[in-house]
């Protein structure tokens, strides 16, 4: 025997006029979703975004097939390499991570920020950990950790901790700093952006100035690192090879005036030795010279050059929703669960209807 199938259909437009029915019923949850639309729209704190553009400078500047290969594919947003990139382990799409890690968002925290209100001077750490808001339903959260735990006070010198094992209070506070913070490149054009979300807006341009420049150091410090060790290298040999031609040079300045009315062959002979090392001697801190001005070149050629493309600035507009929206989305949401009870009472009065006449017959 075939097995039958019963396909129940939905009669859409029956529910509709179910619902429309009830209409005076599903009012309730509309304004019910309104007031708490409201409500929620008003206790979400306001928080500003400032951000910063910059074109990062590359140490690969040689024309050659890959790197037009490189430049053909970027236009289709596809990174290969090439004229965009460089040898370095540190490359534009890495500086996000960069952003994450616990040194550097330690690093911070030590920075002066003050409120768009208040020009009192505080560290970005007392900012984050006493200055913010936090909505009303998060309260219970808060206070229910802090009765759980044991209170754990942030360490000496500005609430650095070691990276390793970090308490709870001390995680809290880099997540929050973390979120609160972003670095995008753009894969096409290799631009840079750095943005700050805080709800302040002169602690957002404060702060997004600061990731600027902390940033560019980074960077700095990292791509010149081998020629700054060269450099004083150098700048210590250069020295040590002056110090001794100076030695020489009055070393053969006082035998030369002791030995003027003396013409003792030895006196001439060794007269001209101390000459010879003293020649010597100056050609050596010559080449020391030559070699520190190309170490020089070298540092000033290793350091990156970031063109800032739009500066950090105080954003006096918010970029929380809308609270007309918030209420809406939330008359929405109830007017969904209204719906839903309407059609489970008539389905439950329908299936009593249905049960009574099967009883009847």
């Amino acid at each position: 025997m075939e097995e039958k199938k019963f396909i129940k259909e939905i009669d859409l437009v029956k529910i509709v006029l179910t619902i429309v029915r009830r209409w005076r019923y599903l009012a309730r949850f509309a304004v019910g979703g309104a007031v708490i639309g409201i409500i929620v729209a008003f206790s979400i704190p306001k928080t500003y975004c400032s951000s910063v553009l910059l074109a990062p400078e590359f140490s690969s500047g040689t024309a050659s097939l890959s790197g037009s290969l490189s430049e053909l594919a970027s236009s289709f947003g596809v990174n290969i390499g090439g004229a965009n990139s460089s040898m370095d382990a540190i490359y534009p799409d890495l500086y996000p991570d960069i952003f994450e890690s616990t040194d550097f968002i330690e690093s911070l925290y030590d920075v002066p920020v003050r409120l768009e209100k208040d020009s009192t001077l505080r560290t970005y750490l007392t900012h984050i950990t006493k200055d913010l808001r936090i909505t009303w339903w998060d309260y219970p959260k808060a206070k229910l950790a802090e009765w759980l735990k044991k209170p754990e006070p942030m360490p000496v010198g500005g609430g650095k901790a070691n990276p390793y094992a970090m308490n709870r209070k001390q995680w809290d506070v880099y997540k929050s700093v973390m979120l609160s913070i972003e670095c995008l490149v753009d894969k096409k054009t290799s631009v840079i952006t750095i943005s700050v979300y805080d709800q302040d807006p002169m602690v957002a341009a404060i702060m997004a100035d600061t990731l600027q420049n902390r940033l560019q150091e980074y960077i700095t410090n990292y791509r010149t690192s081998k020629a700054r060790n060269d450099y004083n290298y150098y700048k210590q040999l250069a020295q040590v090879a002056k110090d001794d031609y100076d030695r020489s040079r009055q070393k053969y300045a006082s035998t030369a005036d002791a030995s003027t009315n003396v013409v003792m062959k030895s006196a001439e002979l060794k007269l001209e030795d101390m000459e010879n090392d003293m020649q010597l001697k100056f050609n050596v801190y010559t080449q020391s010279m030559t070699q520190l001005k190309l170490a020089e070149a070298k540092l000033q050629e290793r350091t990156p050059a970031f063109t800032v493309i739009q500066p950090a600035k105080v954003n006096p507009k918010h970029i929380n929703s809308p609270k007309i929206v918030i209420m809406f989305l939330w008359i929405f949401v109830l007017c969904l669960i209204g719906s839903g009870v309407i059609l489970w009472q008539e389905y439950k009065i329908q299936s009593a209807g249905n049960a009574e006449g099967a009883n009847a017959v």
